[in-house]
């Protein structure tokens, strides 16, 4: 079955198809109205031929007196065709061939010959073999003795067979011409509607999901007159992409507002919780004589500090990266980075199974040297809290043949949870909905990864079933984006 076709190949079609229609009908026409003038000469023609020959014959009308067979019919055409009936029998017949020989009809056309009735009236009938189909007159003499008299049918078919094979293959040529015609009016015609498809489709390229977009693109002025129902169409076009580049400023302007109050919270917050947490640590150091309680609690506001500390640089690290500020460029051992935090990870995490795949070659990357380490953390944590005790946590790292550089880190853990698995890389999603410390996060880690990663122009793609978890990492050799 054929998918749908294109406006051009249809309207196109639709033209050839009514100009198709409209040569059909005139051939078929011209082809009848030429059939019935040639039909009535012919018949004009076989009523002379009878007049004649009864002339010729005399009335009443008798077998040829030499007992030959043939009835003579002299001053007739060749191909004539002439016969006397009498009760219904052929007593004589004959016809002129092309040589201008009387020849006997044979019993076919004598059969057909009878058939016709002796009303004066012209009728087609196929006498076979070589005759063919004639147009044949039967009149009744005065002693019961019937006149049959025919033409040949062949020049009216030939003449007929020409008009319709000449007016086919014109008719064909015509279609042609007209099917290129239509092709060039239609495609002239369309290329309007194709420059507003193009502007459509350039907008659609265009990353309108996040980040401030210069909705700048319009459709052609001349594309946008009312007039036409093209120009309706790009002028609402105009109209819906100036309402959309106006909600893209609203938008960007208002995650503009949230990144700098993030920006700027996180910042002022990190001074207050270096306070406290110095101040509780003073505390509980310089007073031995505090009670068990009181040193837990002061232990406890320590920690949790600490754990604010940790979220609020997530918070600012994202906002430095929504804000596309620069990266730090240089070329930086990603195998060193790797084997680094391995050895981290198997310290906080010993009843886990760390394996190692790496290369002995060094294999290096452009970017900044912080951030990779924090994506490569991050990865190794989330394996770690994530997954219970005894899980086998496997990091490969390699050089592809186009020279990216590809980080592997997978699991054999009970998998993500496939209600999560889809905004997994969006901020405060957690992979466990709980938020107790042994199990829960803050929800910015992957966010943290797949930012830091985008900004060195890669990509990191996550998949998981029971049993089976792996993120990979793709980090081009090249420049990263700013």
């Amino acid at each position: 079955m054929t998918g749908p076709r294109s406006l051009r190949f249809r309207l196109g079609g639709i033209v050839v198809g009514l100009l198709a229609a409209v040569l059909v009908a005139v051939l078929s026409a011209s082809v009848l109205v030429l059939r019935e003038n040639l039909m009535a000469q012919l018949d004009a023609q076989v009523e002379a031929s009878a007049r004649r020959a009864a002339a010729e014959i005399g009335a009443p009308v008798g077998p040829p007196p030499d007992g030959s067979g043939y009835v003579s019919t002299p001053g007739q055409s060749a191909e004539t065709v002439a016969a006397l009936l009498l009760g219904g029998e052929v007593v004589s017949s004959g016809y002129l061939d092309a040589e201008g020989e009387q020849r006997e009809l044979d019993a076919d056309a004598q059969a057909a010959i009878v058939t016709v009735p002796a009303d004066g009236e012209p009728h087609t009938v196929d006498l076979g073999g070589e005759l063919g189909g004639y147009r044949v007159l039967a009149v009744e003499g005065r002693t019961g003795i019937v006149l049959v008299i025919g033409q040949p049918m062949r020049q009216v078919e030939s003449a007929v067979g020409t008009v319709t094979a000449v007016g086919a293959v014109i008719a064909l040529v015509l279609l042609a011409l007209a099917g290129a015609a239509a092709a060039l009016s239609v495609n002239a015609a369309l290329r309007p509607l194709r420059r507003v498809a193009a502007t459509a489709a350039s907008v659609a390229e265009l990353p309108l999901d996040r980040g401030a977009v210069d909705l700048a693109i319009r459709v052609p002025p001349q594309d946008t007159d009312p007039r036409t129902e093209v120009g309706q169409v790009g002028a609402a076009l105009d109209r819906l992409l100036g309402h959309v580049g106006t909600a893209l400023a609203a938008r960007a302007e208002s995650e503009d507002k949230v990144r700098r109050f993030v920006a700027d919270a996180s910042h002022e917050l990190r001074t207050p919780l270096a306070s406290i947490r110095g101040y509780a640590e003073l505390t509980r150091r310089t007073q031995p004589d505090l009670t068990e309680d009181v040193q837990r609690n002061l232990a406890r506001i320590e920690s949790e500090s600490i754990r604010m500390q940790g979220l609020v640089e997530d918070l600012l690290l994202l906002a430095r990266l929504d804000s596309r500020r620069e990266l730090e460029c240089e070329e930086v051992d990603l195998s060193q980075v790797v084997v680094e935090a391995v050895g981290d990870a198997h310290a906080a995490g010993p009843a886990h199974a760390w394996v190692l795949d790496v290369p002995e070659e060094p294999l290096t990357v452009t970017g900044d040297e912080p951030r990779l380490r924090q994506v490569v953390v991050n990865l190794l944590a989330n394996a770690r809290v994530h997954t219970p005790a005894g899980t086998t946590v496997t990091i490969f790292l390699a050089r592809q043949p186009d020279g990216a550089v590809t980080l592997r880190v997978a699991d054999d853990g009970p998998g993500i949870d496939t209600g999560v698995a889809a905004d997994l890389f969006e901020r405060f999603t957690r992979g466990d909905a709980s938020r107790h410390r042994a199990t829960g996060s803050t929800g910015l880690g992957l966010s943290i990864v797949r930012g830091v990663v985008e900004a060195h122009g890669g990509a990191v793609e996550v998949a998981s079933e029971p049993g089976s978890t792996m993120f990979t990492v793709t980090l081009p050799r090249r420049e990263p984006t700013r």
